[in-house]
């Protein structure tokens, strides 16, 4: 009998996204739950490596499509492989991570299949024989219970929702090379390149976060250089003063970098590191808000991280409702002293 539930691994490069591991081993727990086998998904060109570690965290099989139309990410192709699979082997549910990639396949595989997509969920039940699942709705005030009718159920799992995987290399599974069935005169893109990172922890992957927000402009007796004369840049110029000092704290920490929407749509920092509901939703283990008041929208991306601290002059800020510790003060001040005692703590 077909396994009922099935898993998609995100990989890039050869290497399986981290999420990706979180999710197999989610899938594991929910196919001992329903009596089922798990299926992962590895696609792409020379990933048989992926295909083997996927079994190491908890798959018993994995459809292993690889060749050349899949070597890259392209949605339409690798939602057409998916669902062409799907629809011969009939599981009642695929996860995914939810990462760029897996979001935006899930939502093409999901009319490819005529079903739907229970999104960035952070915990799964079985009742009777459905799947019902709880996600954040509302900026996350509050939890919802949701289950889809049409099946397969696609659902996309909360990054760090499921726990810190763990990799049992004693495991052994089969591993199914199957056809790839992209026709590439029907794909409408193609992939010319990529634009490299600079090499900074990534938001969804990182454990601690350092985030600032619209505070970090706020030191007036800061003065900008004096070819700097208009009012708005020396605004921004004063608030990226403000993230050297956190991108300082974050080196410290192994952290990665992350910024409100209201900085971000001033002009302090680039849109790759903010976090809420337009941007990265994140839950680490520790999640740092300097000079980040604390809106709806800011709270929504980053609630469900297990630790947080802010820091803010304002103590009447939104953001001390939601933090385990608190800091009133000046984040020019309070973000240097951290710092310090960091690098003095861990020896740095």
């Amino acid at each position: 009998m077909a396994n009922k539930v099935w898993v998609f691994v995100d990989q890039f490069k050869g290497e399986g996204h981290p999420a990706s591991w979180e999710v197999v081993a989610a899938g594991r727990k929910l196919a001992d739950e329903v009596g089922s086998g798990l299926t992962a998904l590895v696609f792409g060109e020379g990933v048989e490596a992926v295909a083997q570690t996927a079994i190491h965290y908890g798959a018993d099989e994995v459809l292993l499509a690889d060749g050349a139309p899949l070597a890259e990410f392209r949605v339409e192709a690798y939602a057409s492989q998916l669902a062409k699979l799907a629809q011969d082997d009939t599981p009642d549910v695929i996860l995914f991570p939810t990462t760029t990639r897996a979001r935006e396949l899930a939502g093409m595989a999901a009319i490819d299949l005529n079903s739907g997509v229970l999104p960035d969920v952070i915990a799964m039940d079985l009742e009777g024989d459905t799947i019902v699942v709880t996600r954040p709705v509302y900026a996350g005030k509050l939890l919802a219970k949701s289950q889809c009718a049409a099946k397969p159920q696609l659902i996309t799992l909360r990054a760090r929702a499921f726990g810190k995987p763990e990799a049992d290399e004693s495991r052994s599974g089969e591993v199914k090379s199957v056809d790839v069935v992209v026709d590439e005169g029907t794909m409408a893109t193609q992939v010319v390149d990529y634009a490299t990172s600079d090499g900074q922890v990534s938001l969804t992957d990182a454990s601690v976060i350092v985030s600032g927000g619209r505070g970090t402009s706020n030191r007036a007796d800061l003065e900008p250089p004096a070819d700097i004369t208009d009012e708005k840049e020396q605004e921004i110029w004063r608030a990226q003063q403000g993230f050297l000092l956190i991108g300082e704290l974050a080196e410290v920490l192994g952290a990665a970098v992350g910024a409100s929407r209201a900085a971000v749509d001033a002009g302090y920092i680039p849109y790759t590191h903010q976090v809420g509901q337009t941007g990265k939703v994140v839950g680490p283990d520790l999640y740092i808000a300097s000079g980040i008041s604390g809106a709806i929208q800011h709270l929504a991306g980053m609630r469900t991280s297990k630790v947080i601290v802010a820091i803010n002059k304002d103590p009447d800020a939104p953001i001390f409702k939601l933090a385990r510790f608190g800091v009133v003060g000046d984040l020019y001040d309070i973000v240097p002293a951290l710092t310090a005692a960091f690098k003095e703590r861990l020896d740095k």
